[in-house]
């Protein structure tokens, strides 16, 4: 632009601003006094030659400013001109004191120069020289081909905005997009092109570029080409344009379609975004072995960045535990499962946008009374309509779309079966509002992918409750029925199964009554889970008892139990096989177990402990804190190798006596140590029922986090009394068997047993004979009276006594067949000195005595 100044005479005289042409093409001027020398020397021939005006007045130009081989050309040229002739050219010329190549002398340019002759003052010829560096001309020559290219060529569309934000230039590309010629869009401002909103973006944009000067890459642009429906996305480039002397002349803007690229990396966004849910999917559902944890892990992920809403519908027969199949595909086995309108259970519902249960389209959820759809809180159970799309997706397997109704905050839903394994287990339904996107076919096949997910997860967790629920009744099936009861003993008991999300472990608990009102006690755990510990435990306790009849001493019991241990995961037929004891673990599985076996006596209160790898038993004697009885742990059954140790220990009367599992007192929160202390401390107050120090135990212990089972056997040392005892001891000789009668009608008068005189009496003789005939040593007799009536016989012979059936010819041989009809039960056992031989009677109950029939009494001849 240029400024007015003056105005004469009708003359606009113009004064030219910075940036005008000038300031692009050097362009300089000096003069010649009448001798060829300069005599006015200008100061842009003083930035063009590199020589002020003092240096260059007075010298020959030729001379001065020439190449030597060009000289002589030189002085005619200038003689001419000062003899009056104009002249035009091309002339090489060098910067005095400036050197090329060395031994050469090079031009440092060429210059267009326009020599007019002039007349001094006093009339003397001169010349006025105009001189232009034709490099610059050149260099703007490249340019313009340069921005010709930009505007005429590019591929991309160009704008140059001036200082008052408005189009001066377009280039073709621009023009083909929105119209028109190039010039048509001058003077055109971005409200003419864009939406307001995107208009004030771009405005807003440009003027901060032209305030400022710092570039605005990748702005993206949305909107419509004139008569274009489809919406465009652009990415523009700003920056500010300087004029020669760097003052700003506007801004230019490169704008490239990106639509394309905008659409791809929408797709690729949803790609990442599917990507990232099913990666989230897979470490947040399955987590646990819950169904109902699992529906709401499912929705955790799906809402919010999936849906909007969302809900889980499983059937009800699968929570319940029905063993068929809920809904398995291509069968009919069931009318209801099979038409998909059975019986469903809403576990779980979540929402990005309402708290409301999902209200679907009209018909298609669950018919309320007046027909329409109702809304179904988390927990009801209910049905879908027979010709719902809902139901349709239950009865088919597929995937089905619900479009939202009129007023509806629903856009449209997606209703996906949940099937693992060909077998339909539930309905998923995702829900987009109003103002979402819609689903597409990759929406869809990302619903398909979670709702599978879960499924698997939701069965196997269905499959593990199944297993679980079996296993513990299979445990507690092998557990003591009721309240234990024992001579000389009060006994309470606990066992208290892990949670649903671990499985079932192999602890367990025994009270075994044994001969000479003796007890067992015992406690045990398959180290393992699941139903083959299980198994694996009732196999180990059903051992125990049998070996407990056999009145093995604690340490025999636990030997035979390892060998039994060892046994249990061996091949059919292997038990025996020498190479079998170093079979490897693809032969068979190896089964291990901790136990403590103990036998007490209620007589002399005393109780002999062995132990197999388990947790020491804890006594808590009358006055005196609790401690843990030191007795050799041994190696676990099914190791083998290894002996077993016995201690007695004698049990004062009203002590406590504890055994348990590790479950009780370890878990991942509290070490072993503290978790053995805290116990000890429980049972400070031992005075109590024992039934309450069981629950005090369980209550003050930590025993909620079911981790493992927890087994806990508790006994209160009562002892049989002096005068339920009768002990004597016999000679032998003949007339003992009658000392025996006579001794043993006496204590049961004393008792007032005088309805059991005759018989006992009559077995009395039969063990004391036996003993004289066949045994050796002293003979020792003795009565036991508690909940039944024991008869014992000692002697120091180890010739057990057998059973057997008398011939017809035989005049004796029938004592013990005459003991096990009359008699409740009989047996022997081996004792440190010798055997004991016992019998055991039922106490009257006041009614009259069963006698013997004929028949029985035939069957010993």
């Amino acid at each position: 632009m240029s400024e007015i100044s003056e105005t004469t005479g009708g003359v606009v005289w113009q004064s030219s601003p910075p940036g005008s042409i000038y300031d692009y093409i050097r362009v300089a001027s000096f003069s010649l006094g009448p001798d060829g020398r300069v005599d006015q020397w200008s100061r842009r021939a003083a930035e063009l030659f590199g020589v002020d005006a003092q240096e260059a007045r007075g010298k020959d130009p030729v001379e001065a400013f020439m190449p030597a081989e060009l000289r002589d050309r030189g002085h005619r040229q200038v003689k001419e001109v000062l003899d009056g002739r104009e002249w035009t050219g091309l002339v090489p010329f060098r910067i005095p004191g400036q050197a090329g190549a060395p031994g050469l002398e090079q031009p440092h340019g060429i210059a267009e120069m326009y020599v007019m002759p002039s007349e001094t003052e006093t009339g003397e010829r001169a010349a006025l020289c105009i001189v232009v560096d034709v490099r610059a001309l050149r260099r703007i020559e490249t340019d313009l081909a340069a921005s010709q290219a930009i505007f005429g060529q590019s591929p991309f569309g160009f704008l140059l905005f001036g200082t008052d934000l408005t189009v001066k230039r377009a280039n073709q590309r621009f023009a083909a997009v929105f119209g028109g010629d190039a010039d048509d869009h001058r003077g055109r401002s971005v409200h003419d092109y864009l939406a307001k909103p995107e208009a004030d973006r771009m405005t807003t944009a440009l003027r901060r570029v032209l305030d400022t000067g710092e570039s605005v890459n990748d702005l993206r642009i949305t909107g419509a080409a004139p008569g274009a429906r489809i919406r465009r996305h652009w990415s523009i480039n700003l920056y500010r344009v300087h004029s020669g002397s760097g003052r700003p002349i506007g801004v230019a803007g490169l704008g490239i379609d990106v639509t394309r690229r905008q659409s791809a990396a929408r797709e690729a966004a949803s790609a990442r975004r599917n990507l990232a849910l099913l990666n989230e999917a897979g470490a947040r559902i399955g987590n646990s072995l819950d169904l109902e944890a699992t529906a709401r892990e499912l929705l955790d992920v799906a809402v919010p960045g999936f849906c909007d809403l969302a809900s889980v519908d499983l059937y009800q027969g699968l929570l319940t535990g029905d063993e068929a199949p809920p809904g398995r595909l291509g069968s009919s086995h069931d009318v209801g499962y099979g038409a998909g309108s059975a019986e469903l259970r809403r576990v779980a519902f979540a929402s990005a946008v309402s708290d409301t249960p999902l209200r679907t389209d009209e018909g298609h959820g669950p018919a309320g009374d007046g027909g329409g759809p109702v809304p179904i809180e988390v927990g009801a159970v209910h049905r879908y309509p027979f010709n719902s799309p809902t139901a349709g997706a239950l009865r088919t397997g597929r995937v089905r779309t619900v479009p939202g109704g009129e007023g509806d905050l629903v856009r449209s839903t997606l209703a996906v079966p949940m099937v693992a394994h060909d077998t339909v287990v539930g309905l998923v339904q995702f829900s987009r509002t109003k103002g979402s996107e819609p689903f597409g076919d990759r929406d869809r096949a990302l619903a398909v992918e979670l709702a599978a997910r879960a499924a698997v997860c939701i069965d196997n967790a269905r499959l593990y409750r199944r297993e679980h629920e079996r296993a513990l009744i299979l445990q507690r099936s092998l557990l003591p029925p009721g309240d234990p009861e024992a001579a000389g003993l009060d006994i309470a008991c606990r066992y208290l199964p892990g949670t649903d999300a671990t499985e079932v472990g192999g602890d367990w608990f025994d009270v075994i009554e044994l001969p000479g009102h003796r007890t067992a006690l015992v406690i045990g755990d398959v180290m393992g889970r699941g139903l083959r510990a299980a198994v694996a435990m009732g196999e180990l306790r059903t051992a125990v008892r049998t070996l407990a009849q056999l009145d093995l001493e604690p340490a025999e019991v636990l030997s035979h139990l390892d060998e039994i241990a060892r046994g249990l995961g061996a091949p059919i037929g292997a038990q025996q096989s020498r190479a079998h004891k170093n079979r490897g673990p693809e032969l068979s599985e190896v089964y291990l177990a901790t136990c403590v076996y103990a036998v007490y006596d209620p007589v002399t209160r005393r109780c002999t402990f062995a132990n197999a790898g388990h947790l020491p038993p804890v006594l808590v004697e009358p006055g005196e804190e609790a401690l843990l009885l030191d007795v050799p742990p041994g190696m676990p059954l099914g190791v083998g190798g290894e002996p077993f140790e016995e201690v007695e220990v004698e049990l004062p009367e009203g002590s406590l006596l504890a055994l348990y599992t590790d479950g009780l007192v370890e878990s991942r929160d509290h070490p072993l140590d503290e978790g053995l202390s805290a116990f000890k401390r429980a049972l400070a107050d031992r005075a109590r029922p024992l039934e309450d120090v069981c629950d005090r135990v369980l209550t003050t212990l930590d025993t909620g986090h079911g981790e493992d089972d927890i087994a806990l056997l508790m006994a209160r040392i009562q002892g049989l009394p002096a005068e339920a005892v009768g002990d004597w001891r016999l000679p032998r000789e003949p007339r003992s068997v009658g000392r025996a009668r006579e001794l043993a009608r006496t204590q049961l008068s004393a008792w007032g047993l005088d309805a059991l005189v005759d018989t006992v009496e009559l077995l009395v003789s039969e063990l004391v004979t036996n003993a004289l005939r066949y045994g050796e040593g002293e003979i020792r007799l003795r009565l036991l009276r508690d909940r039944t009536l024991v008869c014992e016989v000692w002697d120091a012979g180890l010739v057990q006594p057998r059973r057997r059936r008398a011939k017809d010819t035989d005049e004796g041989g029938r004592g013990l067949q005459l003991v096990g009809l009359l008699s409740a039960s009989w047996g022997s056992r081996r004792t440190p000195r010798g055997k004991t031989v016992w019998f055991e009677l039922a106490l009257p109950d006041g009614g009259p005595t069963a006698e013997p029939t004929v028949d029985q009494l035939l069957s010993m001849f």
